[in-house]
């Protein structure tokens, strides 16, 4: 039995067979549509989502395989004092693998050390959501043509983003990759992505100011400034609007550059830019559910 706690979990090679399987898939959906007939997924999801959750009902759905769980904490026994331990053990009696999504670091990590099934990490606190990568790497994959010899800019709040600590892990293993980060100094990447790129011989830069980056991306990776992850109010309402792509920046961009966001988006990416061909964030969203279809599908064994 394995879990898929972080990205690193799954080998490049790994990577590579999801992207696959996800892209065979798309092309002979009724071929899958009864790999996971008579299994079941639990979702657990102690902190809200909607598109993360609905991915994995769907994928499961998709597969011909049914769904349990709950939709957050206050619908769990978790009100009740109930450890993440007895809840994936008991879940684990009714469930052939279980997502889950929770606020804490580590929380996934732990239940997998219980779970009498494979666990997914769906997302926990500000450390990794492995999933969203493995959307990113296929949406990457899809309209470039590879994920190898590429610049990439990540823009927004790269402190407390899980998404972007995911990804950025993940880029590290192809050959060519040059990353830009784009934020104010508060929401800098952390030191244990510092440590990772520094370890990697990564060829990476800071900057305050994306229309100075935007000319030599081939990726552009914007995220919103979430206020759940600030213990002052008064940081987010100053840093909130710091990173707004206007049609004034996209246009400073090659015309074959790539704009992604994990979504949901406040502000940050104004709906006159989905209108540009450029724009692939809701291309990102399908193929979430096709990159968790392939992971349930390995993770269960399902030839």
């Amino acid at each position: 039995m394995r879990s898929v706690i972080d990205i690193v979990d799954l080998t490049a090679a790994e990577i590579d067979g999801l992207i696959a399987t996800a892209e065979d898939i798309i092309a002979n959906p009724a071929k899958y549509s009864e790999k996971c007939r008579g299994k079941k997924l639990a979702t657990l999801f102690f902190e809200p989502s909607t598109r993360t959750r609905l991915s994995f009902e769907a994928a499961m759905y998709e597969l011909g395989g049914n769904v349990l769980g709950f939709a957050s904490a206050d619908s769990s026994s978790a009100t009740k004092g109930e450890t993440v331990p007895d809840t994936v053990r008991v879940v684990g009696c009714y469930a052939d693998i279980i997502a889950m999504r929770h606020p804490k670091e580590g929380a996934p990590l732990a239940a997998s050390m219980y779970s009498p099934v494979p666990i997914i990490n769906a997302g926990d606190g500000g450390h990794s959501h492995p999933t969203q990568t493995l959307a990113d790497l296929l949406t990457i994959k899809r309209e470039k043509g590879r994920l190898s010899d590429l610049t990439v800019g990540f823009c927004g709040d790269l402190k407390f983003g899980r998404t972007v600590h995911s990804l950025v892990k993940a880029l590290l293993r192809y050959e060519g990759i040059k990353l830009v980060f784009i934020s104010p100094d508060e929401l800098r990447v952390p030191d244990y992505i510092r440590d990772e790129l520094e370890s990697a011989g990564a060829d990476w830069l800071e900057t305050a100011s994306l229309e100075q980056a935007m000319p030599e991306l081939d990726i552009l990776y914007m995220t919103r400034v979430q206020k759940e992850r600030f213990f002052n109010e008064a940081d987010y309402i100053r840093l909130k609007d710091s990173y707004i792509l206007t049609a004034d920046k996209m246009a400073l961009g090659k015309s074959d550059m790539c704009v992604l966001h994990p979504l949901p988006r406040v502000n940050e990416i104004p709906m006159e830019i989905d209108e540009d061909s450029r724009a692939c964030y809701f291309k990102q969203v399908k193929n979430g559910k096709y990159m968790r279809m392939a992971l349930i599908l390995k993770l269960l064994e399902v030839e």
